[in-house]
């Protein structure tokens, strides 16, 4: 049966024969990926190579192995396919299916991709970081250098609007694809079993109700892992189960892809890999947890947290499609339809929650320093490229200018991430004698040992124990493989220098290369329980019973945020020798003197300190400080203990909520940030000055401190003008009297007035140049309130007769005239009026 994509093959071939950009959306099963670049391949003038990006590694080799069995050839003539640790390509090879940043770099070696005529993005509906950035640069290099490069980008559920405000000129071609038709149904699983245990339940009663193979979804490999347990033993014999996720060695990968062998039914237990791109054989049911384990970075933490969240309804589309390939199916959603009308449409992008330094090293190497001079579909987040950049930085592939140094340039060719790039370089400066710790004759063990520690950073083992020496005395075969395509590339790096060749590692050099990568995770031990404290600050904990749960000093370069608790937990690390590490690498310690309250002596000290970070390594106590270095330890204390130490007084609070109010209802006026990590920012300029004035030297002078006098320095002239005349701490009343206004930071400013005061007062006050009216509280004689309005005319017209009527009986001496809007205003009866 041909392919429903054949449909529209000639609409793209000539599309990509006049325009530089195409955009096909093309379901699951239509066979965009393994029949299109063929007719492509076989029906257009192209010159050149077709390049294929495919975002995850189990598919790109699939489809290549898929293409290549259509031509009758082995991968690797025709078609070919590269990756991280494998590549399959000969000269004859026309068109090549790549991933995990390998088009990047094709791009960055050589950017006008000479021998190249179409580059194709599929599955873009993922919306991978890889992806966004390859488009980016592409669309570049169509600009400046390639207007003939032709880009196709493919995807099963294609955001076109979006990607055609971006592509304008770019023609859209629909496949409507032939499926099946899927019955969907919705079954919540019950609140009072275990996921686990549930999700078992309905995966048997259907397999019990329909035939044929099916496909089951789940959050992540944990889940598989419990799931399949279960399930052994209670399905019949003729059920294979197939566990699919990124993890699994190619043996498996393949075994759960296969077809069933013949009799035999197959359940596939599968993260959301097998949503799109891959084709698993006979599945004809589908079970959706409606789950996705996926990872967000924290730029304040710098780690990334795993987090399970509800799939998109693009997802659940995709999913039960899977269902419909070959014949009628049947998709259980394992929630409520009420769940999946609200969950959102499409999957967030990857460029707007993943750490972002391995993009801001590719930018730079391509000489763009400034992320919005390349066309996005969505932009990197600037605070997230800031951190990158300051990474970027301490791994020192930065300088002071934020431009390449020769080491980043280094890290750029290695083919690896920012960390394990520096790792790597600091191996090869070893071998030429830049280092501290490699003598020529261990130059084979030195690169030996990097190559495999990358290796193992590259794709840490999901569980087992931390200590990294028992995997690096590991001999897995997807580690050997690639620490030797490592070795290989670093022995080239080095040009006419002699490396002995070595298979031997020494675990000798594991700490350095580790905190040459990583200087951010250095760990000290807090209390020999297993609970640790990073040079960031952050905490992170081992299992009691660890071996490394007892080291004074840990570097730990794979670390998981947990969502559940502010500490990460240690998934690799090894011991470290904190006093060789002072000695070779001076520059990831700072001496800091410093004066701090001590809450067991009950006095101000002084000390000297090594600090990592914020690890303090070694402290030394010094003599009495000078009033200068007392003043400066009350502002340490302040920023360590927080503004809430300080005394606030009421004028104090106001003027804080004045400024904030003044910076939201006067926007046009700049105002100093008064918030509290601001205010802490700017200790110096506003506390420190009221300090120095009042010879501040103890914490009691301190808390004495009268704070709006300290605040109102961060304010010159014309502001304080402006402030006092927009927002002021008063209202004259028509009695002449000044009465307080409370401001608030969630709600208007509120003036609390007695009603006779109010008396002739025609309109309602305003503030901030007439944006904000007043809530007036109206109060009686006895200054108990009696209306709040902020439409003091209307209240005067109206609601005013009710309370006359009241006031009159229960304060008979004091005056409810008719017409208050005309009355004189009075502060006594009428006896003295």
């Amino acid at each position: 049966m041909l392919l429903p994509i054949y449909d529209v093959v000639d609409s793209v071939i000539t599309q990509l024969e006049t325009s530089k950009q195409v955009l096909l959306h093309a379901p699951t099963g239509a066979g965009k990926s393994t029949g299109l670049p063929l007719a492509i391949l076989n029906n257009t003038r192209f010159s050149g190579r077709i390049i294929m990006l495919e975002p995850r590694r189990i598919a790109a080799r699939s489809v290549a192995e898929r293409l290549a069995e259509q031509l009758n050839e082995p991968v690797g003539m025709t078609v070919g396919y590269r990756m991280r640790s494998e590549t399959k390509v000969s000269v004859s090879t026309r068109l090549e299916v790549v991933t995990e940043g390998i088009l990047t770099r094709m791009l960055q070696q050589d950017p006008e991709l000479s021998d190249v005529s179409l580059v194709i993005l599929d599955e873009f509906h993922e919306r991978s970081l890889q992806a966004d950035l390859a488009l980016a640069l592409l669309l570049d290099v169509q600009e400046g250098l390639r207007d003939d490069l032709r880009i196709l980008v493919m995807s099963a559920t294609l955001d076109n609007q979006r990607l055609s405000s971006l592509l304008p000129e770019a023609p859209v071609v629909v496949s409507e694809g032939r499926s099946y038709p899927v019955v969907r149904s919705y079954q919540p699983l019950p609140a009072h079993l275990p996921f686990e245990q549930a999700v078992v339940s309905v995966v048997l009663r259907l397999l019990q109700q329909e035939t044929g193979s099916l496909l089951l979804f789940l959050p992540g490999m944990g889940e598989i892992q419990r799931v399949l347990a279960q399930l052994e033993g209670k399905v019949n014999n003729d059920i294979l189960l197939c566990p699919l996720y990124g993890a699994l060695s190619l043996a498996e990968q393949r075994k759960a892809i296969a077809p069933a062998p013949a009799g035999m039914r197959k359940v596939v237990l599968a993260t959301n890999i097998a949503e799109t791109s891959l084709t698993i054989e006979g599945i004809r049911l589908v079970v959706d947890s409606g789950l996705e384990r996926t990872s967000r970075f924290e730029p304040k933490s710098g780690l990334t947290r795993l987090i399970t969240q509800r799939i998109s309804q693009a997802s659940m589309i995709q999913r039960a499609g899977r269902a419909g390939r070959l014949e009628a199916g049947v998709c259980w959603h394992l929630f409520s339809q009420e769940q999946a009308e609200r969950a959102t449409e499409h999957s967030e992008p990857e460029i707007l929650h993943s750490d972002l330094s391995n993009l801001l090293l590719s930018l730079l190497q391509w000489g763009c320093r400034d992320s919005s001079q390349l066309h996005w579909l969505d932009n990197p987040p600037q605070a997230v490229l800031t951190v990158a950049q300051s990474l970027l930085t301490r791994l020192g592939a930065l300088d002071d200018k934020q431009q390449l140094t020769a080491r980043g340039w280094r890290m750029t060719e290695s083919g690896c991430e920012p960390r394990l790039a520096a790792i790597l370089c600091l191996a090869r400066e070893w071998c030429l004698g830049k280092g501290s710790c490699a003598e020529k004759e261990s130059t084979g063990e030195v690169l030996a040992t990097a190559a495999k520690l990358v290796a193992i950073l590259e794709e840490p083992p999901r569980w087992g124990q931390p200590d990294l020496t028992h995997c690096l005395t590991s001999n897995q075969s997807h580690w050997q493989q690639r620490a030797k395509q490592l070795f290989r590339n670093l022995v080239r790096s080095l040009a006419d220098y002699t490396v002995a060749d070595s298979n031997s590692i020494n675990l000798e050099y594991v700490p350095e290369l580790l905190v040459q990568g990583f200087p951010d995770r250095i760990a000290k031990n807090r209390d020999n329980l297993g609970r640790f404290q990073l040079a960031t600050g952050l905490g992170a904990v081992l299992a009691r019973e660890e071996s490394l749960s007892g080291e004074t000093w840990l570097v730990a370069p794979t670390l998981q945020q947990g969502s559940k608790t502010p500490d990460a937990r240690i998934l690799l690390a090894c011991p470290l020798n904190i006093e060789q590490i002072i000695r070779q690498y001076p520059a990831l310690f700072t001496e800091q003197t410093a004066i701090e309250w001590d809450d067991n002596k009950g006095t101000l000290r002084a000390w000297k300190r090594l600090k990592c970070g914020r690890l303090t390594v070694k402290a030394q106590p010094l003599a009495k400080p000078s009033v200068t270095e007392l003043q400066e330890a009350l502002l340490n204390w302040v920023r360590q203990e927080g503004l809430a130490a300080l005394t606030w007084s009421q004028e104090a609070s106001q003027l804080r909520i004045r400024l904030q109010r003044a910076a939201e209802w006067l926007p046009e006026i700049e105002w100093p940030a008064v918030d509290d990590d601001a205010l802490l920012d700017s200790l110096d300029q506003w506390l420190q000055s009221a300090l120095e004035m009042e010879h501040v030297q103890d914490l009691k002078r301190l808390r004495q401190v009268e704070l709006s006098s300290a605040l109102v320095t961060l304010l010159d002239w014309q502001q304080r003008q402006i402030l006092d005349n927009e927002l002021p701490t008063n209202y004259t009343v028509p009695t002449g009297s000044r009465i307080s206004v409370e401001y608030f930071y969630d709600k208007p400013p509120v003036l609390s007035v007695r009603m006779q005061e109010m008396y002739g007062e025609q309109q309602n006050p305003v503030l901030a140049k007439g944006r904000i009216p007043v809530v007036v509280e109206l109060l009686s004689p006895a200054h108990r309130p009696l209306q709040i309005t902020q439409d003091l005319a209307a209240f005067w017209r109206g609601a005013y007769r009710e309370v006359q009527k009241e006031m009159k009986g229960r304060y008979p001496k004091h005056l409810w005239p008719d017409d208050p809007a005309n009355a004189a205003p009075t502060r006594r009866v009428k006896k003295y009026m």
